[in-house]
């Protein structure tokens, strides 16, 4: 039997896949840092669906001890996997002289090497069919350096230009796509942030369930990369003949009115 894996699956954007994929029928194994929370999430969804075979069991991606601990209960269980979806991640905010040391491992590991290493761990417990996806959430936060955003745009960069070239290496083995959402009204904080911006923060946000239902058409049809929403393309086609440094000046008039670091 075959599952789809979801990191971060407690959280407003994982929930949506989570129930996306149970409607399909789907079987799923979920992840996130607190047992207490992935148990009631799986006894919901349980309930609900009741054709729906679901695992859960607790990781703290920032720990290689943790993955590893983590990968071995998959394999006494003998779980296969057909699907990544690494949703979880770290959207700390603040200029960069005002991290700490612990912080910047913490976002660092979480976004990437995270994404990173569940990755490897997924291709080797999935079928040779060619039927794979890996899915990895990234943000238009990546799609330029961000001032004031530096350190999380970095890692969804990253992240972006890791699965483009993994796609490569996979060609025939699976389906390998990182979307680029823009705000997603999940935390209060994320929805004071897009109520700040207006009307384009109202327009280019996205509910959770329509960029799960966008995330997984997108792998569907092994796209390289996918920018979520019509305002997001449209920002993207718009700002690309814009030089740099002027883009740079006008992200950091923004974004230094705001900080918020909500994660531990």
């Amino acid at each position: 039997m075959t599952y789809t894996l979801i990191t971060g699956a407690c959280g407003g954007l994982g929930r949506a896949f989570v129930r996306v994929l149970a409607e399909r029928g789907e079987n799923l194994f979920l992840t996130g840092r607190s047992g207490e929370r992935l148990s009631a999430l799986a006894n919901e969804i349980s309930a609900e669906f009741s054709g729906v075979h679901i695992e859960y069991y607790p990781c703290d991606l920032t720990e290689q001890a943790s993955r590893e601990d983590f990968f071995r209960y998959a394999d006494g269980k003998n779980i296969m996997f057909s699907r990544l979806i690494f949703v979880a991640g770290a959207d700390i905010q603040k200029a960069f002289e005002r991290y700490t040391e612990d912080k910047i491992v913490f976002q660092t590991r979480v976004n990437f090497e995270g994404a990173v290493s569940f990755t490897r761990a997924v291709l080797s417990r999935s079928p040779l069919d060619g039927k794979t996806e890996l899915l990895a959430i990234g943000s238009v936060s990546g799609i330029y350096p961000m001032p004031y955003f530096a350190l999380y745009s970095a890692t969804k960069a990253a992240l972006r230009q890791f699965y483009a070239a993994l796609r490569v290496e996979l060609k025939g083995r699976a389906k390998v796509t990182c979307v680029e959402p823009g705000a997603i009204p999940t935390r209060e904080d994320v929805k004071e942030n897009i109520k700040s911006q207006g009307l384009w923060g109202r327009l280019a946000a996205k509910s959770p369930r329509s960029v799960a239902e966008a995330s997984l058409r997108a792998v569907a049809r092994n796209r390289r990369t996918e920018v979520i929403g019509f305002w997001n393309k449209l920002m993207r086609a718009g700002t690309a003949l814009f030089p740099l440094s002027v883009k740079m000046k006008v992200i950091a008039r923004r974004w230094k009115r705001t900080e918020k670091d909500a994660f531990s």
